[in-house]
């Protein structure tokens, strides 16, 4: 069955809607809107997308068709201050007229000076400047310096006109949309960093990594009683360097190499970035993140075999984990303290976001999760593979919205489509539970995913244990005679051992934590229909077979595998939401 939902969040009068804003919860910060949690069910348009109102007046419709409240799109500095000084929105106003028509929000990502380590969306006036808005350079092949597209984050110039631009912006989307909040967040610049060399090799970059570490970073570093696991991994012994450092240039604290060179460059991208947002922030105060292009420590942990087929892997997006083969100085996870310092704790940037391919993907959630900041992956796979992940973030990482990129072309491919349709149909239905769980119960709840994409981290089985009812969950694939299908779910702990499960393609068995307990099973299980506020109803009653006889509760895929054999022992999925309440025994010597 395929979830083919009108979701409706806009607010048609604007007399109701309250500033959108990130409300602290346990563990984490939940997205408000109209003074309600709101769970984002996104997708990210074509970088070039938003530039015309008539290409998305298209869009509009089908995007609703696939069950997205939200869509991502970018508002660039080229498209919007053609000339210096002159402002035109006219665009972007019919943009969010349509989409607010569509009950559709939107998150607006602001191309300014960096896109994936770019300047390629700044006005012509600033690319021809050089004088102005000198460029970045890096060393060439024959060891000599060479200039790239890419304005210098150590211009003041640059920095303040993108300032100027990006406060303008907010300032129109204030006087245009406060009252209805069709503008949820906005993403400051995009995937920052240099690629191609370590750092910066100007003459001003190279008078500055020459000269002293800044003050108040250092005053951060050995101050800050927490700092990223991958950060120390790095800089172990810092703090006891610092105290017999006589010389604090950035060489002498933090050693020779591009390790340094890249902290060096994640500081001046971090300044940049701060004062730009700052600019906007004060015009409207809405979220604000920016997002990262992932390294990793090493090849080891990106998944390729999907993609390469044997093929190099040079030519892939972030397939390689040399500094400048990705962005050198983003804000990827053992420099994300530096990124916090300049941004974050300075009250400035909500959160940062993690652009979600190739990687481990809980690992990543787990890092992006840093110091109760909320998670939100603004891009990520758009296939069946992204949409089985989606849950894992979901449930297990409080996330408040994931995005596939591109999704102009999911909507070309039925297919595709209907993946979406499905997923965020569900997620929609389950919503109010989701952010409840999130919100007073983050414990309670757990997602997972099982299929062969990710070669290094092929899930056999998920285990979690719930303490307050001394239960432990084992999740594993549905049974079949024939091939097991791909899964992907949640479990939430609704109280007194009853379980709410959604999902397909697993299935749930339990064992008590208790050491006194002789017996774990399940008392009752049903299907349950779910409306479109999240009210459940019974559907069926399971039993006997449904449930192995009392062993686990089936969850079945779309088209379980019988294998050839003659007995359709399991069902297809119908509703892909059912209860199981598991119960356990304690027997004395006389119950034998």
């Amino acid at each position: 069955m395929l979830f083919a939902v009108a979701i409706k969040t806009v607010a048609e009068s604007p007399d109701t809607v309250e500033p959108t804003y990130l409300r602290p919860t346990r563990t984490s910060q939940q997205l408000m809107v109209g003074g309600n949690p709101f769970l984002m069910l996104a997708g990210q348009m074509h970088n070039s997308s938003f530039s015309s109102a008539e290409y998305m007046s298209k869009m509009w419709p089908k995007i609703e068709s696939m069950n997205i409240n939200t869509v991502l799109g970018s508002v660039t500095w080229q498209m919007i201050e053609p000339t210096e000084g002159n402002f035109d929105f006219s665009e972007l106003d019919q943009i969010i007229l349509d989409s607010r028509e569509h009950s559709l929000h939107l998150v607006l990502l602001w191309f300014g000076s960096f896109k994936s380590a770019t300047s390629t969306y700044v006005p012509d006036w600033v690319k021809q400047d050089v004088k102005r808005f000198p460029r970045v350079h890096i060393l060439g092949d024959n060891g000599k310096l060479k200039t790239v597209d890419l304005l210098s984050p150590f211009n003041v110039e640059a920095c303040r006109a993108d300032a100027k631009a990006f406060a303008a912006l907010m300032r129109h989307i204030k006087e245009i949309d406060s009252q209805y909040s069709t503008v949820l967040m906005v993403q400051v610049e995009n995937e920052c960093g240099m690629l191609g060399d370590s750092r910066d090799r100007s003459y001003v970059a190279t008078d500055s990594f020459e000269s002293t570490v800044p003050e108040d970073l250092l005053k951060y570093l050995t101050t800050e009683t927490e700092l990223h696991p991958m950060f120390r991994k790095r800089w172990p012994y810092l703090k006891q360097a610092l105290e017999h450092c006589e010389n604090t240039s950035w060489e002498s604290v933090f050693g020779y190499g591009v390790a340094t060179e890249e902290l060096f460059m994640a500081d001046v991208f971090a300044r940049y970035v701060a004062w730009v947002l700052t600019a906007g922030k004060r015009e409207y105060d809405i979220p604000m993140y920016t997002n990262c292009w992932l390294s990793p420590d090493g090849l080891s942990t990106l998944d390729l075999n999907t993609i390469t087929k044997g093929r190099s892997t040079s030519a892939v997006a972030g397939g390689s984990h040399k500094v400048g083969a990705y962005p050198s100085g983003g804000p990827v996870p053992h420099l994300l303290d530096i990124w916090y310092m300049h941004t974050i704790d300075k009250g400035h940037l909500d959160f940062i976001s993690p652009n979600l391919y190739l990687h481990d993907y809980g690992w990543i959630c787990k890092q992006y999760s840093y110091k109760k900041r909320p998670l939100f992956i603004p891009e990520q796979r758009a296939d069946n593979a992204g949409a089985r992940r989606a849950w894992l973030s979901y449930g297990s990482y409080s996330c408040i919205g994931c995005s596939p990129f591109g999704i102009d072309t999911v909507l070309s491919s039925e297919a595709d489509r209907k993946i979406w349709q499905h997923t965020y149909g569900l997620l929609h239905r389950l919503s109010s539970h989701i952010l409840e769980a999130q919100a007073q119960r983050p414990e309670s709840m757990f997602g997972f995913f099982f299929d062969e994409f990710d070669s290094r981290n092929v899930h056999e089985e998920w285990r979690y244990t719930f303490s307050d009812i001394a239960l432990e969950v084992v999740v594993e694939r549905a049974f079949v005679l024939g091939t097991p299908a791909p899964g992907y779910g949640l479990v939430i702990h609704r109280g007194e051992g009853k379980l709410l499960l959604a999902g397909a393609g697993f299935q749930v068995s339990f064992k008590s934590t208790n050491p006194r307990a002789t017996f774990t099973g399940i008392v009752s299980a049903a299907e349950k229909e779910i409306d479109e506020d999240g009210t459940l109803r019974t559907a069926r009653v399971l039993n006997g077979d449904e449930i192995a006889s009392g062993r686990s509760m089936v969850m079945p895929s779309e088209q379980p595998d019988h294998g050839g054999f003659p007995m359709k022992i399991t069902v297809p999925a119908r509703t892909y939401v059912a209860e199981v309440v598991a119960y356990s025994l304690e027997e004395d010597e006389e119950d034998i």
